[in-house]
């Protein structure tokens, strides 16, 4: 039985096409060789000293990682190790860079400068956190995931505890509190939520920790003001009276002439408007005394522009925490090194008296 013509097309053109696969698969792959150093130590760390001074990222890595792969052991292993921890920061590899950091910390315990590496593992981690579309809108990252905003402050604690006297100490100390902010937020927002669910008793063991583990940041009255609200709502007169007597104390706009909290007065939330469009348009949220508590580093107001173009386009000035720095040169590695000479060995008093 004959088989129609546009069949035996079909079958045609499908075996064509299956040989032509095959046949591209076949053909061996050129395989990379690594043909070894093609300079030597000294020549690659020259490079990538001068790459770094001119921000060339790229090409100092490529000289920083031949170090690495060819001379483990050499003199300007550690160093280059160093550099390129910096060099991965500087192109927004964090997760490289602390890999790279802890790693660093591994083989050279008692380093000189293994505190630059313990320090920018820590900034490494809490860039991480904010490494999305997020920082472009008014929308708070504290209100979503903070899990390497904690690996941050816990590697900033041991940094501090290691090495009180750093020149980086200054630096960690101020990112510890910034954390200590975003953590406490993040706390206090989950309250917020259980409050609307009328989820009381959770709602005060949030609020709790605020003000056992952060009570130094501007969450604390909007924590002390839903303690006495949950309390009360729980029935448990004493402890809410409690609280609010705190809150006559050192927040008395908290409380109201009756005698109750005032949750609004310590929360101001951002309009319906505001969350619908990503933060884009509407008023912002804004939690009392956040405003006071960063004075010392304002931001300026973001433009219509800015808002519309995801902070793209009129990009207001911000004062940030400075970047990180390069690392500091080891002293045992020279300015300008040469291939040294020979030493003759040293011989003894009596041979040369004989």
């Amino acid at each position: 039985m004959s088989l129609p013509n546009y069949k035996i097309t079909m079958l045609a053109l499908s075996l064509g096409v299956a040989t032509a696969m095959v046949g591209c698969s076949s053909n061996p792959k050129k395989e990379v060789v690594d043909t070894g150093p093609k300079s030597s130590e000294l020549v690659y760390f020259e490079k990538a000293e001068k790459s770094l001074s001119r921000k060339q990222y790229s090409d100092a890595a490529k000289s920083l990682e031949a170090i690495d792969t060819y001379y483990p052991t050499g003199q300007y292993a550690q160093q280059a190790q160093l550099d390129l921890l910096y060099v991965k920061f500087q192109q927004k590899d964090y997760e490289g860079a602390i890999a790279l950091a802890e790693r660093f910390i591994r083989l050279n315990p008692q380093h000189p400068n293994v505190d630059y590496a313990y320090y920018v593992r820590g900034v490494s981690n809490m860039e991480l956190n904010y490494d999305s579309l997020l920082r472009y809108t008014s929308l708070q990252q504290s209100h979503r995931d903070v899990s390497y905003l904690k690996l941050a402050y816990q590697n900033f604690v041991d940094f501090i505890r290691r090495f009180p006297s750093s020149e980086y100490a200054v630096d960690a100390a101020q990112r510890m509190k910034y954390i200590q902010q975003e953590l406490a937020e993040n706390e206090i927002n989950v309250a917020r939520f259980n409050l609307k669910r009328q989820a009381w008793l959770a709602a005060a063991e949030r609020a709790q920790w605020v003000v056992e583990h952060y009570p130094q940041t501007p969450q604390t009255p909007e924590a002390l003001a839903t303690l006495a609200y949950a309390y009360d709502k729980l029935g448990d007169q004493e402890l809410s009276q409690q609280y609010t007597n705190v809150l006559k104390l050192n927040y008395p706009d908290l409380v109201k002439s009756n005698g109750k909290v005032d949750l609004r007065a310590a929360r101001h939330e951002g309009s319906w408007w505001n969350r619908a469009t990503l933060g884009i348009l509407g008023r912002g949220s804004k939690t009392s005394g956040v405003e006071e508590a960063t004075s010392d580093h304002p931001t300026e107001k973001r433009s219509l522009t800015n808002r519309l173009s995801f902070g793209l386009l009129d990009k207001p000035e911000q004062h940030e925490v400075a970047p990180i720095s390069a690392p500091p040169v080891q002293q045992t590695v020279p300015s300008i090194s040469v291939v040294p000479d020979t030493v003759a060995p040293q011989t003894n008093d009596d041979d040369a008296a004989n």
